[in-house]
């Protein structure tokens, strides 16, 4: 139950993000099916090709194979997707309260927000895979470390020269890499030799990485100008780290996607941190929504097209208000018919007041409580990591390390900072906080002395 307070985040997925015969479930919906016809149409003019009839072709291929086979159209797929299910949404009266591409979801994201119609989305799309194509040489790729972010530089502070970068922050659980095979390949052997799973990632182009700066410069020329009109629904970029805005120059900043890091798992933990509860995989799997089960595993987690065919119309009234159930924003309008491009485009209502993920926080009230003395501070959070690890007490002197003394890992570590917040009421983790800089037991004592300092009290 949506509870009024609560927000909800639509996830639009990007690489990877699609399922064999998901697109065949959303078109028996009208309004989706109007919406993918309008992506198939443009990217037969664009590209020459059809997707629905690509698709058709390969029915019989695996999602494996189907990667292989057709990486651009997937890309295609992945985006005609998640446009279709948020308009079974929009056309049912379902809202949700901000939305959130994952890479090139955030060009899905712009589209069902209003600030591009289907038409201009499916265009920049396939301008994109088009420079991709004819630009990149690299012969590179992505791979998905099982760590998070400091975890995955140290690993790559081991190969200067391999050409890897940090591409994707997905939280503590997962990082991805992009770079050369050669680099890749190498940064998969030291994974595996100090225990950190890998997966390659089904992805064409080492994304995300200064590697793809000829193919960004290409892109712009080709889409520079597009600049998206009203925002019906706010659009927050785990690239930008911010909103987009109505004077953005939308193909410049989706260009530069292309070399950019995606900063998916501070995004999430802004979110949270604003009062996101809900969240809602605008596309086929639960590629996303896993994601944020990894961390908050109490939310409540929609994937519509991830189970049996009752599952989108459940999500729909859901998120709509269907008796005995709260909404979060009151229902849409009866939305408008799709734009095929920019000048047959209607007007979009006025937005919602946006989630404010990139604002400050309010000023805590002052305490009725006295502050903690440090002595008790280091206490509290000496038997805390004790209970923890199940390490006795006295293990924890204020120069000890905590990985290279007591072998706690940089996972465990992120956990462990989490529960300091819960348990001196400090909120989330800043967003950027690196657990390089708290190696030791004496420096976490410090954060926490100083954080509490700042905020005058405590419970």
């Amino acid at each position: 139950m949506v509870r009024e307070f609560e927000v909800s985040v639509g996830l639009c997925p990007g690489q990877g993000g699609y399922r064999r015969g998901a697109l065949d479930a959303v078109c028996t919906r009208p309004r989706a099916a109007e919406a993918v016809a309008v992506v198939d149409d443009t990217a037969s003019e664009v590209l020459g090709r059809s997707l629905l009839a690509t698709l058709a072709e390969h029915a019989a291929l695996r999602d494996e194979e189907l990667f292989a086979a057709e990486p651009e159209l997937v890309q295609l797929a992945v985006f005609a997707t998640s446009v279709g299910v948020f308009e079974v949404f929009r056309a049912d009266g379902a809202r949700v309260s901000v939305l959130v591409g994952h890479s090139l979801g955030e060009i899905a994201a712009l589209v069902c927000s209003g600030g591009l119609s289907v038409a201009e989305g499916t265009r920049i799309l396939c301008h994109r895979l088009a420079v991709l194509r004819e630009h990149d040489i690299s012969g590179g790729g992505m791979l998905a470390l099982a760590c998070g972010r400091e975890r995955a530089e140290r690993i790559l502070e081991l190969l200067p020269t391999a050409g890897a970068v940090v591409a994707v922050d997905n939280g503590p659980l997962q990082t991805a890499v992009s770079g050369p095979a050669e680099g890749l390949r190498r940064v998969e052997r030291i994974a595996e030799a100090i225990g950190v799973a890998s997966t390659r990632l089904h992805a064409a182009h080492p994304f995300h990485n200064a590697l793809l700066r000829t193919s960004r410069d290409a892109l712009a020329e080709r889409i520079r100008g597009h600049r998206g009109r009203t925002f019906a629904i706010p659009v927050f970029s785990p690239v930008l780290g911010r909103y987009y805005r109505g004077q953005d120059d939308l193909g410049e900043l989706l260009a530069a996607h292309l070399t950019s890091p995606v900063q998916f798992g501070p995004a999430l933990q802004r979110a949270h941190a604003a009062g996101a509860r809900v969240w809602i995989e605008l596309g086929a799997g639960r590629t996303l929504t896993n994601l944020v089960r990894s961390v908050r595993p109490e939310d409540t987690l929609l994937a519509p097209l991830s189970g049996p065919p009752a599952a989108l119309d459940e999500a729909v009234a859901f998120l709509a208000g269907e008796p005995g159930l709260q909404l979060t924003a009151a229902p849409a309008a009866q939305a408008p018919p799709i734009a095929a491009d920019a000048a047959q485009a209607p007007p979009i209502a006025a937005p919602t007041p946006p989630v404010a993920l990139d604002a400050a926080p309010a000023p805590a009230a002052p305490s009725a409580h006295p502050p903690l003395a440090r002595e008790e501070i280091e206490a509290r959070i000496r038997t805390l990591y004790a209970t923890a690890l199940e390490y006795p007490e006295e293990v924890f002197e204020p120069a000890a390390e905590l990985e290279a003394d007591l072998g706690v890992d940089s996972v465990k570590q992120t956990e462990l900072m989490a529960r300091l917040g819960e348990e001196f009421a400090l909120g989330p983790p800043p967003p950027g906080l690196r657990m390089g800089d708290y190696r030791t037991f004496g420096r976490l004592v410090d954060f926490v002395s100083d954080a509490l300092s700042l905020d005058g009290g405590r419970q």
